[in-house]
């Protein structure tokens, strides 16, 4: 699949969208965006089955992209994430109807590493082949690791789709950052403790770049883990923000602190080592900086991102 093509991607006004675009703009792909608001080129929600299905008629794309969220905040509660739990399940299932209406060959999913569990895995890394996604038992999350579980489930087993999903880290960078260092100079955020507890990061850019590789390769049914080289605590995160914009220094607090928030507090308290090799060996695709704190140097000393 080498040819330039006609990509519907939905969620594309998002900050994950919009690094999207630019990345499938920039390897001469031509970008229909659908969503919501008043500058999609289709104008639907992913929710509405039948909307859905009359604002695609007559529209050909040859890839489809599920990059579509119902977040507007960071979430902090479980039922904060309950509209995003739909949109995975119900909103999936919806467009991949939608793909076979336009005649689409290709779906990819955006989809996320929290899918192997929202807890301390140790020093094990996590691969896509030895470890199972979005396991059950687990009653607090199992509500959102379901909706991540039928999107990829929608995707990657649909008869006559070449379904994909990426397995994203946690997002930095352009659009994604700015919101955190302004809360930083407002002293709004403290810095959690993270007694030795490691995520996996991957900057906005480079997320993007692995939609567009996977537009124009990869294995049709497999998943791939997108994060960078070298995880990094939640806190630490925090700090390497302040430290590479020149912000107040964050205040230390203990992990327990965040318990009023439960889905925040599960994130925090989750550790994570996750391998990035099948992407690098069948998508091409490397992260840009070895690990958050270097890309957050470079983003601090670089100029706005003007993304269309």
């Amino acid at each position: 699949m080498n040819d330039t093509q006609k990509v519907l991607l939905a969620g594309a006004s998002g900050v994950l969208g919009r690094h999207i675009t630019e990345a499938l703009t920039r390897a001469g792909h031509t970008v229909i965006g659908l969503g919501r608001g008043p500058g999609a080129e289709v104008r639907a929600d992913l929710m509405d089955r039948d909307g859905l299905l009359r604002a695609v008629d007559g529209i050909e794309a040859d890839t489809v992209v599920h990059a579509a969220t119902a977040l507007r905040a960071a979430p902090m509660r479980h039922k904060d994430m309950f509209a995003t739990d739909d949109l995975r399940a119900i909103g999936t299932r919806n467009l991949m109807e939608a793909a076979r209406a336009l005649g689409a060959r290709r779906v990819i999913a955006e989809s996320m590493v929290f899918g192997y569990g929202y807890r301390d895995f140790g020093d094990h890394v996590i691969t896509e082949d030895t470890d199972p996604f979005a396991p059950t038992g687990d009653r607090a999350v199992e509500r959102h690791l379901e909706g991540m579980r039928v999107k990829e489930e929608l995707m990657l087993g649909s008869a006559g789709i070449e379904g994909i999903a990426l397995r994203f880290g946690l997002f930095y960078g352009a659009g994604g950052t700015e919101p955190l260092v302004e809360m930083l100079r407002r002293r709004k955020v403290p810095a959690v403790a993270d007694h030795g507890r490691v995520l996996p990061w991957v900057d906005l850019a480079d997320a993007g770049r692995a939609v567009a590789l996977a537009v124009e390769g990869g294995r049709p049914g497999q998943a791939y883990n997108i994060v960078d080289d070298t995880p990094t605590g939640f806190g630490a995160h925090i700090r390497e923000v302040a430290e590479a914009y020149g912000t107040p220094k964050p205040m230390g607090a203990p992990t327990w602190l965040m318990r009023p928030f439960p889905y925040a507090h599960r994130m925090v308290t989750t550790s994570m080592r996750v391998s990035n090799a099948r992407a690098r060996a069948e998508l091409g695709w490397a992260p840009g900086h070895a690990d958050c704190a270097e890309g957050l140097r470079a983003l601090a000393g670089s100029r706005p991102v003007d993304l269309p």
